[in-house]
């Protein structure tokens, strides 16, 4: 017997398509801002939240204890899938890995931002093993500092082993090994280590790591950044020790320069450029949710391939929890030949994902072309569009993992206690009954999280569809967005095909 989540409730879904439904026509009937808001001046609570974070980044201090902290975690994680028990529940690799870690990053990145960057465990353990110090500036020598290649500077690479990672993951199963978990963790460690090694500054973070280059985008989205306080500082700032770096303080792992910085997307809040700043003008700032998104993010062709892959891969991850899905997968095997553990027949139902939403997104902007009558080419427009994948993708990610996090999250203070699972047996069904149904949150409250965060991400989306392409609203009929029905279908199709996803009973992954 399988234990299933239960899905949605339909009254809460029912919530959620009438708040859709006023979301579409208002994305219709209204036009948006011919002209930006000009940004107002940082009010009494914007500045303490500027002193509290200043007092915890100024000093280099609490970050090193948390990258120390979250380091020895990660080593225990990979001790415990090296030499623990075989058993994924009672393992501390598989359980904090899947169950914990990666449900609540996504959580995180909602309030933090690209925060968990800062910490990594990945990036900590390769500047120790290469630079040799714990947070002062390492010696040039230490590296071979090689130029990244050319050919291979975009989120191309970084979208592949995102790919692979989440094949790895459903296809061959790892997060019910936890052997396979611990080696997992190690190769990244390997990467970050040979990349650092060979490549000047922190090339595996800018380019390669499909952890951070998720953490970046959905970043976009985040209601806090780290930004100049006072813009004019950093337009007179001729010595930019926020790029350079001091004698003392590393330069920016990722090339940005503060007073250009618009975007989230490949800042690891290192906290670099707080402590090497001169005029003290950096600060982590609060902000709308989302405004990033549509308004100051630039589009780039490999960056809007990215966010649509990823919409793609989030909704792949509820489809593969359903309980159809391995019907649907004995079915495809059978008419392909396929046996064991039928990896062709579900790589093709993971090729067959994206390549439906991307096709699907395609058709709406060539739609949105067409009626534009060629004043934007589609090459212009699809990457300014792609962003509306963004906030889909981010929230049915929050909503889903949501679901593992306050249901799975409640068994693992045993697995704390014995990380290796020593003399541990399997958790029979009544165990697991009475742990899935037992969540961290009671039902109604889970259920009005998961419709909040599916209305915001709509919202979002429609937001992004209205400023980032202001060129469909210029009409002068009743309804001015008539011309972005078909990005508007896409947004509510895709919301409404995951909303459908969220009330189905959900296999539990431990």
């Amino acid at each position: 017997m399988i234990m299933q989540h239960p899905g949605l409730p339909d009254a809460w879904a029912l919530l959620v398509l009438l708040a859709m439904g006023v979301i579409t026509l208002w994305g219709l009937a209204r036009s948006p801002a011919q002209t930006a808001r000009a940004p107002k001046t940082p009010g009494p609570m914007q500045e303490l939240f500027s002193i509290l974070t200043r007092i915890g980044t100024a000093s280099p201090w609490p970050q090193l204890i948390a990258r120390a902290m979250v380091a020895a975690l990660f080593l225990l994680v990979i001790a415990a899938g090296l030499y623990g028990t075989p058993v994924p529940e009672r393992n501390l690799a598989t359980t904090l890995t899947w169950s914990l870690w990666w449900a609540g990053l996504i959580v995180s990145i909602f309030f933090l931002g690209s925060a968990w960057c800062g910490i990594c465990p990945w990036d900590s353990l390769a500047q120790w093993l290469v630079r040799r110090r714990l947070w002062r500036r390492g010696r040039a020598d230490r590296s071979l500092n090689l130029r990244f290649p050319a050919a291979l500077q975009s989120v191309w690479p970084a979208l592949a082993l995102f790919v692979g990672l989440t094949w790895l993951e459903l296809g061959v199963g790892i997060t019910r090994s936890p052997y396979a978990t611990a080696g997992v963790a190690l190769l990244m460690v390997v990467l970050a280590t040979g990349s650092l090694a060979l490549f000047e500054r922190k090339a595996f973070c800018r380019y390669l790591c499909p952890v951070g280059r998720t953490v970046g985008f959905y970043s976009q989205l985040a209601p806090v950044a780290l930004r100049p306080a006072r813009a004019e500082v950093c337009a007179e700032c001729q010595t930019l020790e926020c790029y350079h770096g001091t004698s003392e303080v590393e330069p920016c792992p990722t090339r940005l320069v503060m007073g250009r910085l618009t975007e989230n997307t490949y800042c690891t809040s290192c906290g670099s450029c707080v402590r090497s700043c001169p005029h003290h003008n950096v600060r982590w700032t609060a902000r709308l949710p989302g405004a990033e998104a549509w308004q100051q993010a630039r589009p780039h062709g490999d960056e809007g391939w990215f966010m649509l892959v990823l919409l793609a891969l989030t909704t792949f991850h509820g489809l593969t929890m359903m309980p159809f899905w391995e019907v649907w997968m004995a079915q495809l095997a059978r008419l392909l030949g396929d046996s064991g553990q039928l990896l062709r027949s579900f790589s093709l139902g993971m090729l067959g994902t994206i390549g439906i939403t991307v096709v699907l997104f395609a058709s709406a902007v060539w739609g949105s072309a067409r009626l534009l009558r060629g004043s934007l080419p589609y090459a212009r427009l699809f990457p300014r569009l792609a962003f509306t994948a963004l906030p889909l993708a981010f929230a049915y990610h929050l909503a889903h993992n949501l679901n593992h996090l306050v249901r799975e999250g409640a068994g693992l203070g045993a697995v704390w206690l014995n990380p290796f699972g020593r003399d541990t047996l399997p958790p029979g069904m009544e165990e697991l009954h009475l742990r899935h149904m037992n969540p961290l949150l009671s039902e109604s409250w889970l259920a009005a999280l998961q419709a909040g965060l599916m209305v915001f991400g709509f919202f979002l989306a429609v937001q992004v569809l209205r400023h980032r392409a202001p060129e469909l609203y210029r009409a002068t009929a009743v309804l001015p967005g008539w011309r972005a029905a078909p990005m508007l279908a896409f947004a509510a199709g895709v919301s409404g095909f995951d909303l459908w996803l969220l009330m189905q009973p959900m296999t539990m992954r431990l």
